[in-house]
């Protein structure tokens, strides 16, 4: 059994800056577990964080393959969530390497199909368009949860990173024909919820950008009903 990342270094005032690691969070860590050996086998080189928050997801991921096998890159546009996974990664002696962006901006052009993991708990409760870009903007706690329209519209942003469609005006797809992430061989881990339409994603992200998926594991948590995603070129068992 991998342990939990120590996050005894956190203090009361970081989590009511960043997000806590909740169910969420630990049913994305038992998915990577769950594939940890199939992962190992893998060697990836670059793994990519989306939202990190304490950088308790990372710093998971970096004791499957160790702290010197790969690259392990952290984005959040919450900068005290960045200094959480730095402060996390070095407590867990992990090299986290967290950067203050909106989603992957800064990596679009320069990791082009080149991201072997990519993990993504994204903000996914369903809001009004308004609260959501709000809590974009702010930068704040509020942008780890609030997920506009159906709890899918910073997801729906991010999905277009991940893969290009061959059909720029499938998503309203712009300037985005060279910026694709995920490796030849890589995985793409996505947080849901059942009221985020799960087999719409999966099929659209089948059709659109050929990326096969398998729901990998699935809990109700109160009264949300969380599933873990993943997705890769081909299918995986």
């Amino acid at each position: 059994m991998i342990p939990t990342p120590d996050l005894s270094h956190l203090t009361r005032h970081d989590l009511e800056q960043v997000y806590d690691p909740a169910e969420d969070t630990f049913l994305l860590l038992d998915a990577l577990e769950q594939d940890a050996e199939a992962l190992r086998k893998e060697r990836p080189l670059i793994c990519l964080e989306v939202g990190s928050g304490s950088g308790c997801v990372s710093a998971f991921l970096g004791k499957i393959f160790g702290p010197s096998s790969s690259l392990y890159l952290c984005t959040d546009i919450n900068k005290h969530a960045t200094r959480c996974t730095l402060a996390t990664g070095k407590q867990n002696k992990i090299p986290l390497d967290p950067v203050i962006c909106s989603l992957a901006q800064p990596f679009l052009s320069r990791l082009h199909h080149a991201v072997d993991i990519i993990l993504f708990n994204p903000p996914y409760v369903p809001t009004d368009t308004d609260e959501a870009s709000s809590a974009q903007s702010s930068a704040g706690i509020a942008g780890s949860w609030a997920g506009g329209v159906d709890g899918m519209e910073i997801t729906n942003r991010f999905l277009r990173d991940v893969e290009v469609s061959s059909f720029p005006m499938l998503w309203n797809i712009i300037n985005y024909t060279s910026q694709c992430l995920l490796s030849p061989r890589g995985r793409f881990y996505l947080v849901a919820l059942q009221q985020n339409h799960v087999s719409s994603i999966r099929s659209r992200m089948l059709e659109d950008f050929g990326l096969a998926s398998q729901v990998v594991i699935e809990r109700r948590a109160g009264r949300e009903f969380l599933l873990i995603i993943r997705f890769a070129r081909t299918a995986t068992g």
